[in-house]
């Protein structure tokens, strides 16, 4: 009888050790981290990690070395090509910095450099791609301008087929003596980009003649932001109606109502990012700002006070109703993502050299800290990709 059960035994012991063992069903999807950084002595390039969604962690993968000082991202539509821009000189007789394409193993999420081109700009601060996937569009804040690029169905991008020079400057002198295109946005549809411009106080909008590869001024051609506001970055309401910019010198975010077939905008609400009796300084700029997918809780982050300001949507009039005010656990948070699920917040903190994970409570919209976070020196962007099987 003891012989037996010997073997039956050995047999539940076996079954059980395999049970406990986390197993990757085929159809399970993968993730994966991408992270801009500034160039300095510790930091080594664009950092990929595989982020996994049961724990908040993220796991370093590869560092792409073609460039230094990658300092932002975007995803192409089909999410099998990623683009970089660096300040690192595009070529000796070029001195400009480098637009960088790369395809994305979608296995494995690791990067392979497919070609790059000249930002034909100084001090390039953000990339974006059309939603068509038919454009890259770049920032260039110290030069002022914004610049389209065609892409080719392999993911490569072509030299520049327009640019656009901004003049203009506005009050706070130390800011804003001349233009400072911070940032392009395109509408859900792609017939219009916002352009964000820090020096003159204003959102141009173009509208995009694809049959020309152009970027026509729109009627009207921009919004005025408030004097020494400063608009820096842009996002706009899933259901296309409401648009959000965040003010990176006067704290603020600035409510506005979008036209969809002229593409003028019209504010309606303006708020600080900072919690009451808090005064602003010299030492705090806001930064980011992003909408939840449900469309339900705005999202901005202020460096210096290093918080994430949370805000309540009205989603039948765009209203914003502050609700909360999260440390980001870390200084500089320049920018941050909200996960596609939902369910996390990722944060860059650059002067603390590091991303940090937080879980998003989907009905309060509030913050949790999962206690994991990834070293990366000089973190200034995080970009996610979901692999679905």
């Amino acid at each position: 009888m003891q012989t037996t059960l010997i073997p039956i035994l050995f047999f539940f012991s076996i079954f059980f050790m395999f049970a406990c063992i986390p197993f990757e069903s085929e159809n399970q999807s993968k993730e994966f981290i991408y992270v801009g950084t500034f160039q300095g002595e510790d930091s080594e390039g664009l950092y990929v990690f595989v982020f996994d969604r049961i724990t908040g962690q993220m796991t370093h993968i590869q560092t792409v070395t073609d460039r230094m000082g990658p300092n932002f991202q975007a995803l192409h539509p089909n999410e099998r090509f990623l683009y970089s821009v660096s300040n690192d000189h595009f070529a000796e007789d070029k001195p400009f910095g480098t637009l960088s394409a790369y395809k994305i193993d979608r296995g494995t999420g690791r990067l392979k450099l497919l070609n790059e081109q000249s930002v034909n700009g100084r001090g390039v601060a953000h990339v974006s791609v059309d939603p068509a996937g038919e454009y890259v569009y770049v920032s260039n804040y110290s030069e002022g301008n914004v610049v389209m690029y065609t892409l080719n169905k392999d993911g490569t991008v072509n030299e520049a087929v327009d640019i656009k020079q901004h003049e203009g400057s506005s009050i706070r002198e130390d800011r804003q003596q001349s233009a400072h295109v911070h940032s392009v946005y395109p509408s859900a549809d792609g017939k219009y980009i916002y352009v964000s411009d820090l020096g003159t106080d204003q959102i141009r909008i173009y509208r995009i003649d694809r049959e020309n590869d152009l970027m026509e001024p729109a009627d009207p051609p921009y919004f005025s932001n408030e004097p020494g506001s400063g608009p820096r970055h842009f996002t706009i309401h899933p259901n296309g109606l409401f648009a959000y910019s965040v003010e990176e010198l006067s704290l603020t975010v600035s409510a506005l109502n979008v036209d969809i077939d002229s593409g003028e905008l019209t504010q309606f609400q303006r708020l600080s990012l900072l919690p009451d009796g808090i005064v602003p300084e010299q030492s705090m700029s806001a930064a980011d700002i992003h909408i939840s997918p449900d469309g339900r809780f705005l999202y901005a982050s202020v460096r210096g006070e290093n918080l994430i300001s949370i805000f309540d949507i009205d989603l039948s009039t765009g209203v914003l109703n502050p609700i909360s005010h999260e440390s980001t656990i870390g200084s500089h948070p320049r920018n941050f993502m909200i996960d596609q699920e939902g369910e996390f917040l990722l944060v860059a903190n650059r002067d603390h050299d590091h991303v940090l994970t937080f879980r998003r409570d989907f009905g309060k919209g509030l913050l949790s800290f999962t206690g994991f976070e990834a070293n990366v020196p000089l973190a200034v962007c995080v970009t996610q990709l979901i692999v679905e099987k």
